[in-house]
């Protein structure tokens, strides 16, 4: 059994439409889904994509409306890590962050910013050789486009022992102290267990819920009892409808999942229908009028883009 790097990341917002604004207009993300938390369907569950919503670039978020703003500690993820092409991509994103007034830094090859909820991100030069995962936008050129995820950043409250369920259950590669990377023969991502702040982490606005690897359709059900025989409580199987997953808390306090790469997003709803409709699991549907009732309206940030361009030829 394989993990196929990081399959996707969810996070927390207190404003759905705001957070799409960031994720589409400022990342260039595309929305793929507006769906809802199949756990409590009176909340957005938005999911950002590349074109073709891959495993490995899909960042989610579960939209609370109100919701306080929350602050990274002990036990969670402080900080997503996005790949570009090369120093020339790490140039246009600073220039792209400061015109949209977000603060932002360099720290060697990196660059470090915040969204406007204060989430943590980071880009970093891609040297994995992993296939580029691309969303089409107007404004950013494909060359120098966020290229997938590179991996997460983790304040964990045990890191020893986080490490050893990285290398000794999902069968991390020790890169150095800190670094453990998650590689199969399709994709990698890069686990990096940081020092912990004193003070205590806060769950809320602008902070990670949590980080799903990529595990294959057929070895599905077998990771359940591995995972549970080196004494860990797993959420037992669930179907999440895009995929299948199972849950469990690792040491250190991370919330961690496993989604396969199927069924998919196009296999439930058709291209021309992402970010347009609200879609529902089929449990749910029944139930439709109430849920959207209780959503905000958010539009479809392609709505009005150049048609030619959508189509894919503009000049």
């Amino acid at each position: 059994m394989q993990i196929d790097g990081i399959h996707h990341i969810s996070t927390m917002t207190a404003d759905g439409r705001a957070a799409t604004e960031f994720a589409t207009g400022v990342l260039g993300l595309r929305l793929a889904a507006k769906t809802v938390n199949q756990d409590a369907p009176d909340m957005y569950h938005l999911f950002f994509t590349d074109e073709d919503a891959e495993p490995g670039s899909d960042l989610t978020m579960f939209e609370m409306r109100g919701l306080p703003k929350g602050r990274a500690g002990a036990g969670q993820v402080h900080r997503i890590v996005y790949r570009v092409a090369d120093a020339t991509a790490i140039d246009f994103w600073a220039a792209r962050l400061t015109r949209h007034g977000l603060p932002n830094r360099r720290d060697g090859e990196r660059l470090l910013f915040e969204d406007p909820e204060g989430l943590g991100f980071e880009l970093v030069v891609d040297d994995s050789g992993d296939a580029p995962l691309r969303a089409r936008h107007p404004q950013i050129p494909e060359e120098v486009a966020l290229r997938g995820f590179g991996g997460v950043r983790i304040y964990s409250r045990a890191p020893e022992r986080s490490a050893a369920v990285l290398t000794g259950v999902l069968g991390a590669t020790e890169l150095d102290a800190e670094r453990y990377e998650l590689r199969s023969d399709r994709r990698g991502g890069i686990v990096t267990l940081d020092a912990a702040p004193a003070e205590r982490g806060l769950q809320g606005a602008g902070t990670v819920h949590h980080v799903a690897f990529g595990i294959r359709e057929a070895d599905y059900t077998a990771w359940d009892p591995h995972v549970a025989q080196s004494g860990l409580h797993t959420s037992g199987l669930v179907d999440r409808y895009y995929f299948h997953s199972i849950y469990f808390r690792e040491p250190g306090g991370v919330l961690y999942e496993l989604a396969t790469d199927e069924p998919g997003f196009e296999a439930r709803n058709p291209k021309d229908e992402w970010g347009r409709k609200i879609i529902l699991p089929p449990w749910l549907e029944s139930q439709r009028a109430q849920v959207e009732a209780g959503l905000q309206v958010i539009p479809d940030p392609r709505e009005e883009w150049d048609p030619a361009f959508l189509a894919g030829t503009a000049a």
